[in-house]
């Protein structure tokens, strides 16, 4: 309410009448001097002199007009700001993904996002899982893509599954072999990829109670592939992170078929900004062939 009240005496200023004041405000003349008086009574200060030719501003009106007008504009400066969001003139969608995500998803849901909505900026986070999940919990980032299921605390939505599969260099023993035994994941030197506290393939180790020899272990998916293709080893791998790679490299499917299942993580969908809640309604155009 202070805010009409500022209003109402930065335009009695302007057009030095608290009759013309209201009209342009949409009051009466009576609630205009209402408000004026209320600031005088609130703040212990003569606005305004009234007399019979008009209202002049006192010493402590004109000290404090200044002030005042800068409060108005910025306000009206955040109006408009309100508007673009609402609007879906301007705004910031901060996600969280991890790296096979981002290369593959997410630039084909942005370019025909930007179609509709150009004005959107984005920020973009790698990490892994647990990363992930602590962005999304603090508020770093608005929503996260991770692996699934995540932290109670979380509201998960389930996109789709993805095939963990063995990749192995071109020259390798069992390259023409339809299917990769499980067993032969202990005859060779393993690269293992972790994305955090989360380890889908130390799963795939723990549920046929088998322990390969680990040479090499990152977070980064690139990293495994030259290290494959330059024979250090085998690994397993996520399907999606496997198109469209540079490696001369094969992957083949487990004889007991491996999956990750991906999804969005958010704090509490509800309270997403408008952009964020658009954005997600374009996940179906996640590749360029849907």
């Amino acid at each position: 309410m202070n805010i009409q009240k500022y209003k109402a005496f930065v335009k009695a200023v302007e057009f030095g009448s608290f009759t013309k004041a209201a009209e342009v405000l949409g009051y009466t003349q009576s609630g205009i001097s209402r408000m004026i008086n209320d600031l005088e009574t609130e703040w212990g200060v003569s606005l305004f002199e009234r007399g019979r030719t008009g209202i002049n501003l006192t010493a402590d009106g004109l000290k404090l007009l200044p002030q005042l007008k800068r409060i108005c504009n910025e306000h009206e400066i955040l109006m408009t700001q309100i508007e673009d969001l609402l609007n879906m003139e301007s705004g910031m969608i901060r996600i969280g993904t991890i790296s096979s995500i981002a290369s593959h998803w997410i630039p084909n849901i942005i370019r025909v996002f930007k179609k509709d909505y150009p004005k959107i900026d984005f920020e973009i986070l790698l990490g892994d899982y647990t990363e992930i999940e602590s962005w999304v919990l603090n508020g770093r980032v608005d929503f996260g893509f991770l692996r699934l299921p995540s932290k109670a605390e979380l509201e998960t939505t389930f996109l789709e599954q993805d095939r963990l599969l063995v990749v192995i260099p071109q020259d390798h023993p069992l390259a023409n072999q339809e299917k990769f035994p499980i067993e032969e994941l202990l005859n060779n030197p393993f690269m293992l990829l972790e994305k955090g506290a989360k380890a889908e393939i130390s799963e795939i180790f723990e549920k046929h109670h088998i322990s390969p020899q680990i040479n090499f272990t990152t977070w980064d998916d690139y990293a495994i592939m030259s290290m494959v293709e330059n024979g250090l080893g085998i690994s397993i791998l996520p399907e999606l992170i496997l198109k469209r790679i540079p490696h001369k490299i094969i992957a083949k499917e487990l004889e007991t078929p491996a999956f990750r299942k991906i999804g969005i993580a958010t704090r509490e969908h509800k309270s997403l900004s408008r952009a964020s809640k658009k954005f997600l309604e374009y996940l179906s155009y996640r590749t360029v062939s849907e």
